[in-house]
Parts: structure tokens; C-alpha cells; sequence
């Protein structure tokens, strides 16, 4: 969990700010460290500067990192995070046939429903959270999209709540406004920031552990707030966070990054040059499959 809190002017100067991204978002903002993800933006959350921006306004799938808006809708609704909902998957097609450790019909916590979704990407926990929503799967959905609508997150569409759908897409800039719109969200900072959680299910009784996707929640060099992990392979490796990094708060995105660690090895890389103005290396495969895309 976070060392770190943002104040309520923080929060509503940043809300301000969200109508001014566009702008930036229109020219790469690149700075000296390199970085291997196709889509790329990372701003200063204190005074708006972009610190790093290439193909911010790209479309993409984001994958995964659609549960962190499904997330939100369940907050926004106010549900009992201690009522206890029945894993359920029945109004999702793409669900059918999609493994999970989690039970169908299996009982648990709303909250640990929201646990499962952003630390483990549970794709179940996730579906089952928009089928426990009034008026159901697609007014979940609908909901999702509305959000975006009001975030101004033009370039965004959710297909479903769990990131399967390669219809989920979004772009780093406007993945931006999601983070910043997040900071005024306790509870989500929380329960995506936990680095593992013990879950107790009921009918039937089982238990399981879940720990979190971003490897980096786990390490004392890291200060994080907030994260989402995302992977399939249309979308790449994502990640979204909010986190401290040489004393700056700062949003970071990268999407569509090349190889199972890279997204995280982006973050080090300019976590490392914000610390010491060090230019660290990209991997040749990383810079090959990225300069395959732009070109594409």
C-alpha cells in the first residue's frame, strides 16, 4: 500500500487539468532514456508536465487494464464491499470456456470480488462483479463506456468488463486521464496496491491466494499507489500506475510492450533515469518489435 496520499486541491487541480491533455498528447515528448513499449506516456502529477510521451494517442487493446475502469463503476455504485456475491459468468460470451481457479457459483466478499480483479486480473471475479451490478451485465458495460464519456476519454470503448475483448482499447493518454480521475479513490489505491491477499470462499468452502501481477508492489525501492497490470497478445504487456519516483507523483503508462517483463523493466528504466539522469539500454528484440509496429 502507498506511502503516499494526494490532496483534495491536488486532486481537483488535476481534474481541471484533464481538458488540457489532448494537447500535449498531439507531439512525442521524449526524453533522454529510451523505452521499449509502443505507446508510451508518463506525467508529473504535481505540475502536468509530460515527462515522457511517444504515440500517446495511439488506439490500442489495453487488455487487463480495462478491470481498473470496472473497478471504478463498482465504487461509483456504492454496493456493500462485505456482501457476499456468487462467482457468475452466464451473460459474458467471451467468458465460455476461459479457466479459472475461481468457482462458478462459489460465494465471496464483494471487496475480495474487486481484490481478485485488480491484483490477480481474475477474469472471473471481474465478470461476476458487472453481474452483480443493478440492471446486470450490460448496464455494467454501458456504465463503463459512460465513465470513459465523462472522463473524456474519447479514444476509449469497453466491449466487457475483464480486458479479453481485443474491443476494449484506449490510449495512453487517455489511460492518463483514467489515473489521474483515480486519485480520488481510496479504496481503489488500496486494494490494487496489495501485494497478496488470502481468499476464504463459501459453497463451497475453499481457499486461495492471489498475489499481485506487478512484480515491482513488491519491492522496497518502489512506491506504488496504484496499479494494473494488462496481457494479451493484440495488446502486449501493459501497465498503468500511480507512483513515486525520485520524489516526484507521477502517472505512468506504457502499452504494448514487447516480452513478459518489459513493462516493468520500462518502469525501472525510467524510474533509474528520473534517480540518476543514467541512460539504461533497450533490449534489441524490444526495439525491433516496437520499430515493426510504427511501421506497420
Amino acid at each position: 500500500m502507498s506511502r503516499f496520499c494526494f490532496s483534495s486541491a491536488l486532486v481537483a487541480g488535476c481534474l481541471l487539468a484533464l481538458s488540457h491533455f489532448n494537447a500535449f498528447a498531439q507531439s512525442d515528448v521524449i526524453s533522454k532514456q529510451p523505452l521499449a513499449a509502443n505507446s508510451v506516456m508518463v506525467v508529473d502529477l504535481k505540475t502536468n508536465k509530460v515527462l515522457h510521451a511517444e504515440n500517446a494517442d495511439e488506439v490500442s487493446p489495453i487488455a487487463s487494464v480495462s478491470k481498473l475502469m470496472a473497478a471504478m463503476v463498482v465504487l461509483d455504485a456504492k454496493l456493500p464491499l462485505k456482501e457476499k456475491i456468487a462467482v457468475d459468468v452466464s451473460q459474458s460470451p467471451i467468458m465460455r470456456n476461459v479457466h479459472s481457479r475461481i468457482r462458478i457459483g462459489s460465494k465471496v466478499t464483494r471487496e475480495n470480488m474487486l481484490i481478485m480483479t485488480l491484483i490477480a486480473s481474475e477474469n472471473r471475479a471481474a465478470t461476476s462483479l458487472a453481474h452483480h451490478y443493478p440492471g446486470g451485465f450490460k448496464a455494467f458495460v454501458k456504465a463503463m463506456n459512460a465513465k470513459a464519456k465523462a472522463l473524456s476519454m474519447n479514444s476509449t470503448h469497453f466491449d466487457e468488463p475483464s480486458g479479453l475483448s481485443e474491443n476494449n482499447v484506449s490510449s495512453a493518454s487517455d489511460l492518463i486521464k483514467l489515473l489521474k480521475a483515480s486519485q480520488s479513490y481510496p479504496e481503489l489505491k488500496r486494494l490494487s496496491s496489495m501485494p497478496k491477499r488470502h481468499v476464504i470462499f463459501s459453497k463451497p468452502r475453499y481457499k486461495l491466494d492471489f498475489h499481485n501481477t506487478n512484480k515491482l508492489v513488491f519491492k522496497d525501492s518502489w512506491d506504488i499507489a496504484l496499479t494494473k497490470t494488462g496481457y494479451t497478445s493484440k495488446a502486449g504487456q501493459c501497465l498503468v500506475m500511480l507512483a513515486e519516483m525520485n520524489k516526484r507523483e507521477v502517472a505512468f503508462v506504457v502499452l504494448d510492450a514487447f516480452g513478459k517483463y518489459t513493462h516493468l523493466a520500462d518502469a525501472n528504466r525510467f524510474k533509474r533515469y528520473l534517480e540518476t539522469g543514467k541512460v539504461s539500454k533497450v533490449p534489441k528484440e524490444a526495439q525491433k518489435y516496437k520499430q515493426q509496429k510504427q511501421t506497420q
